[in-house]
């Protein structure tokens, strides 16, 4: 178990990317604090945790709200004494053409998408500046490519690079490295939501969507959560030692840059 030992925080725990990922974290025996806005969810992940013989904590966490961001890193540390490990996960995103975009989409995204990741980068730092650490924010595809319906997702996305780059360079004399990953079209609970809304903007049928999207991925298939928690994995361990400032791209090919 190549976490053994290190607490990990890891935020949209209690779905898609989020929940994956923390789960992934304990079977590699870390200790696990599973935020989320729903705090349900963040607890079903955590009963799925000790279900394997592992410690784990839910904690309701807005992370568009530094109070509430803080206090639960203050909370994961008083509870298992330190933070290795800290993953961006949570997110939002809306289909809707551009000059249907309101203020309060474009606000209620970069909210959760980007100021969301900004303040969880502070928590994260401010715990890891005594002995270092690894970050990892999750941007998209979409974070290196814009498209139509996407504005506000794109836009978002586009600043979590920004961001991790940084982050990255400020903090990298601390040993505290930050990444980013750039999944294409992963199938999760998000997804499910939309789908109906993509095949309207598209004029396709709902049954339609997931082949439109594997027909234009080179590898022919969409991204998996293994795949993704593979890459997480990847980033949060010595396997990376040397790498920081980076947004690696998870798009079976569909985006080289």
């Amino acid at each position: 178990m190549r976490l053994e030992g290190k607490v990990a925080v890891v935020t949209g725990a209690g779905s898609g990317m989020g929940k994956a990922t923390a789960l992934r974290f304990a079977e590699e025996g870390a200790n696990v604090v599973a935020f989320d806005l729903n705090e349900n969810a963040a607890k079903e992940t955590v009963e799925e945790i000790k279900a394997l013989g592992k410690k784990a904590l839910a904690i309701k966490v807005n992370v568009s709200n530094k109070d509430s961001v803080f206090d639960g890193a203050k909370l994961a540390k008083e509870t298992f004494g330190g933070i290795d490990i800290w993953v961006n996960a949570a997110g939002i995103s809306k289909i809707l053409p551009f000059l249907e975009c309101t203020e309060e989409i474009w606000d209620l995204t970069l909210n959760v998408n980007l100021k969301g990741q900004f303040l969880c980068c502070q928590a994260a730092v401010t715990h890891m500046l005594e002995k270092g650490g690894a970050i990892v924010n999750f941007s998209s595809e979409s974070g290196k490519k814009g498209t139509n319906n996407y504005q506000a997702y794109c836009a978002s996305k586009f600043g979590v690079i920004g961001l991790t780059q940084s982050v990255a360079k400020e903090f990298a004399r601390s040993n505290i490295r930050c990444n980013d990953i750039c999944p294409g079209v992963v199938r999760t609970p998000m997804w499910d939501k939309q789908t109906a809304d993509y095949a309207k903007k598209k004029n396709i049928t709902v049954e339609e969507v997931m082949p439109r999207f594997e027909n234009n991925i080179p590898l022919g298939k969409l991204c998996s959560l293994e795949n993704a928690t593979d890459l997480v994995m990847f980033l949060v361990t010595k396997d990376s030692a040397y790498m920081t400032g980076q947004s690696l791209n998870l798009t079976g090919g569909s985006c080289m840059y």
